[in-house]
């Protein structure tokens, strides 16, 4: 028997392959390019797909960029809850652990950070980053609560207390990402737990 036995190129992937493709591919072409020089057409060519198939789950660069800044407020609560649950079971030691969960993040996942928090391409709105993003900063509250005893964002001086920890944490990652803090920084990265918890003792009681 014989005819043509070839087979058409693969141009679509099962049910819920080609989004989490496209998202390991954003991220690639995010690290690579930055923020700026990120296209959709250039993730489709990472993976493997026509210019034409991100259109299937995102309509637009934008909105591929809000759900790999989703996917970054995911996993910057899952390095602070990895952190946390190995601490010590007292308040303040576990505040510190997720603190140094978000520095590891932060160095981890540069690019991931600075889209997260120092760009404005994300729809800040869109449901999923909120309920991702707001997971992440119920952390901090629940920390400072348990350190304070008392939900902080009841009153104008909690709200400091919660501005003041979230202030100091991202201000050290984002310093140490940008490589700025070089001279201050601690010589190994096994010491960053204890030179932040220093730098945590600055603004909360022992």
């Amino acid at each position: 028997m014989t005819g043509d036995t070839t087979h058409p190129p693969r141009t679509t992937y099962h049910h819920g392959d080609l989004r989490r493709a496209l998202l390991v591919a954003a991220e690639a072409e995010l690290i690579e390019r930055g923020i700026e020089g990120f296209t959709l057409r250039g993730v489709a060519r990472r993976a493997g797909v026509s210019h034409a198939a991100p259109a299937h789950h995102f309509k637009d660069t934008a909105a591929m960029l809000t759900a790999l800044a989703a996917t970054a407020a995911q996993r910057l609560k899952a390095a602070m809850s990895r952190r946390r649950e190995a601490a010590p079971d007292d308040p303040r030691s576990r505040f510190v652990a997720s603190g140094t969960g978000y520095i590891d993040f932060a160095l981890e996942n540069p690019a991931l950070f600075t889209l997260l928090f120092g760009s404005g391409r994300p729809d800040s709105d869109d449901p999923d980053l909120v309920r991702h993003a707001g997971a992440a900063f119920a952390d901090l509250v629940e920390a400072i609560a348990a350190i304070s005893g008392k939900d902080p964002l009841a009153d104008a001086e909690g709200r400091l207390d919660v501005a003041a920890a979230w202030s100091l944490v991202h201000g050290a990652a984002s310093l140490l990402v940008a490589g700025r803090m070089k001279p201050l920084r601690p010589a190994a990265d096994a010491d960053r737990e204890a030179w932040l918890q220093r730098l945590v003792g600055r603004i909360v009681p022992g």
